[in-house]
């Protein structure tokens, strides 16, 4: 394990991380003001899915933080940020059918979405693990016994590898939500032109890279802890 490969990983992976945040935010800002010719709201194209759909029992409401839209399926609540609960924009009808994406997923129990339901609870230990595990050894010199620093590879390389496989799953659950939602805008006529299906696409494509990004990350991470291991077993 040496420093150096660590310090490539992490730029390598802040970049990547950074590159597909600011894609996001661009195209974003960019079709959040474009007028979708509907003059549907986000919130209103919502309920019209939901409903179209059969889920009446799902709760629209606005959040309040920049791009914080998420369906929360233990409360059964859709939250849309502000300017896509209120918005007329291409963003905002692109973003709120997403959500609706979700919904029913949930609705339909999407084997993708019941997994990534069921490994959140693991996945929130193993983010604590990763994030303080590393500072724990580092102020008690562990690393300073080969034992100690097998165990802490072990363990990191577990926490990733969870972190990892949850990230892997939530690449078809998001990805088959966007594609949902382009679906459903088109077939119940929110969508007027061709320039309004590409700055849909354009928003959810580009938000679908984050969570490329995400997986990359993990697996980055899960083979550097991992690979010395087995490297290690070998020798032996």
């Amino acid at each position: 394990m040496t420093g150096m490969l660590f310090w490539i990983i992490f730029i390598v992976t802040a970049v990547i991380s950074l590159v597909a945040a600011a894609r996001v935010k661009a195209a974003f800002h960019h079709w959040s003001r474009v007028p979708a010719a509907s003059g549907e709201t986000g919130a209103g194209c919502a309920r019209r899915i939901l409903s179209a759909a059969g889920i009446h029992d799902v709760d629209i409401v606005a959040g309040n933080s920049f791009l914080g839209d998420h369906y929360d399926p233990l409360h059964r609540r859709l939250v849309l940020s502000p300017d896509n609960y209120r918005g007329d924009s291409i963003a905002a009808l692109g973003i709120a059918a997403h959500e609706c994406g979700h919904a029913i997923q949930h609705q339909i129990a999407y084997a993708p979405l019941k997994w990534r339901m069921a490994s959140v609870g693991a996945t929130t230990y193993a983010n604590q693990i990763v994030t303080w595990l590393p500072l724990l050894f580092l102020f008690t010199g562990g690393f300073g016994h080969h034992a100690s620093t097998t165990t802490y590879l072990l363990i990191m390389a577990c926490g990733w590898g969870v972190i990892m496989l949850f990230n892997l799953v939530t690449l078809p659950v998001e990805f088959d939500a966007s594609r949902r939602a382009v679906v459903i805008l088109d077939k119940m006529n929110f969508l007027a032109t061709d320039e309004e299906r590409a700055g849909v696409k354009k928003v959810l494509t580009t938000a679908g890279w984050t969570y490329v990004a995400a997986f990359i990350t993990s697996l980055l991470y899960t083979l550097y802890y991992l690979l010395p291991l087995l490297l290690g077993n070998r020798r032996n």
